[in-house]
């Protein structure tokens, strides 16, 4: 059972009963990611994320850890290029505790000076780590080079002359703009009556007030080239990607199943390929990233200086194949039975229900329910896959970036 509505405040509510599992799990979702910054506020999406957990007017940065615990239960919050969300996930017997727990992180967060001093140095570390990730880098290094100095190309964690530099009233202003009840929702999902959700929402809720800056979605250019940036790393890794289609592009299905046949399995093209068959790379995938303006479909793998042009061979051929039309219906049927499997599966959390609610909130403004999901994925014709193949690997959109321990002197072609 699905219920919807608009609290008087502005706030949209979502939930899904479940029946069937034990566990609730409620999140707020705000939509304000790192696309939102400007470039002096590089990394204050995720930073103001961190602090909403450091106390409250209720309770210390202990306190908030040990309710949760104490009930066995799960709080955290992960930021986005295009939105934030806090989570819990309780027993439905504590659903009452884990409502007023989400809300008065978010609407009763200190800030104080001296944690944030704390947090600040905790995200400083943080990007140190990003900066020993090379396979998270080059995902960063693509998206920059492809959107063109657009925000959605910031990094989310931003860089550590940002993050030095943001104070208390940053975040202050920053909260205020953004986390306002016109630009939030709220998703629910687990054995839960939408009655209680109503009346809860409205009684730990009703105080949310703001109103949201109107932010225009910034049109994005994109340019194709190659990148390699010279690291002293064991491998080369790499990333071949290309525009991909926005949120509700009616394409992004059969993008999905293309996904899925190039590169989302070890029965994919690119591991047996690649991996299987040549023995050239440890780890391969390919991933399609849906924003509201826009998109990316980006190939990933990492191999050795010596392997790097055979693999981008290989890569370039799959791509080749997949545009002349070496593709079957038994292939197609395949990755869809395989990306509704997947599907079905993760529908038994009862957070995963609830982050497709509020996604589908946020973005849509509707209910959209796993089975029109399923419906539209078998929708899909091996005809489509072939169109958007072509459409996507386009030698003038495809963009390669690279790092590894490249020579001074190395070249390689475009494509």
């Amino acid at each position: 059972m699905y219920h919807r509505q608009i609290l008087p405040n502005g706030l949209r509510v979502v939930c899904e009963q479940v029946p069937h599992v034990r566990s609730v799990a409620i999140g707020f979702w705000v939509l304000c990611g790192s696309r939102n910054e400007t470039r002096r506020e590089q990394g204050i999406t995720h930073l103001l994320e961190h602090m909403a957990f450091k106390g409250t007017r209720n309770r210390s940065a202990r306190e908030i850890a040990g309710v949760i615990d104490s009930v066995g239960g799960h709080l955290n919050a992960y930021t986005t290029k295009e939105y934030t969300c806090f989570y819990v996930k309780v027993l439905d017997r504590h659903f009452q505790l884990g409502m007023e727990l989400l809300s008065d992180l978010i609407l009763n967060a200190l800030l104080a000076p001296e944690e944030l001093e704390k947090e600040r140095n905790v995200v400083l570390e943080e990007i140190k780590a990003y900066e020993d990730s090379p396979d998270e880098q080059v995902f960063d290094l693509l998206t920059q080079t492809i959107l063109n100095g657009h925000p959605l190309g910031h990094s989310i964690l931003g860089t550590p002359e940002t993050i030095r530099s943001l104070t208390r009233e940053d975040l202050l202003a920053y909260k205020e703009r953004f986390y306002t009840p016109g630009n939030s929702c709220l998703a629910v999902a687990g054995n839960i009556e939408p009655e209680q959700v109503v009346a809860t929402t409205g009684k730990y809720w009703g105080e949310f007030h703001g109103k949201a800056a109107g932010e225009k979605k910034s049109l994005v250019k994109i340019k194709g080239e190659n990148i390699l940036k010279s690291k002293k790393t064991e491998q080369v890794h790499l990333c071949v990607g290309t525009p991909g289609f926005p949120r509700d592009h009616e394409d992004r299905y059969i993008l999905m199943v293309l996904d899925n046949i190039l590169g989302g399995s070890v029965s994919s093209r690119l591991f047996q390929g690649l991996r299987e068959e040549r023995g050239l790379v440890y780890a391969t995938g390919s991933h399609y990233a849906a924003f509201m303006d826009t998109g990316l479909f980006t190939v990933y793998a990492g191999t050795s200086l010596e392997n790097f042009s055979e693999v981008l061979k290989v890569i370039r051929g799959e791509f080749a194949d997949l545009k002349s039309g070496l593709l079957s219906a038994e292939e197609v049927q395949r990755a869809k039975e395989q990306i509704k499997g997947n599907f079905w599966l993760s529908m038994e959390n009862s957070a995963n229900r609830m982050s497709r609610l509020a996604k589908a909130e946020l973005f849509y403004k509707k209910i959209i329910t796993p089975e029109e999901v399923a419906a539209r994925i078998d929708q899909v014709t091996a005809d489509e896959v072939l169109r958007v193949a072509r459409t996507l690997f386009q030698d003038d959109l495809l963009t390669l970036t690279a790092i590894g321990p490249f020579p001074p002197d190395y070249v390689v072609e475009r494509w």
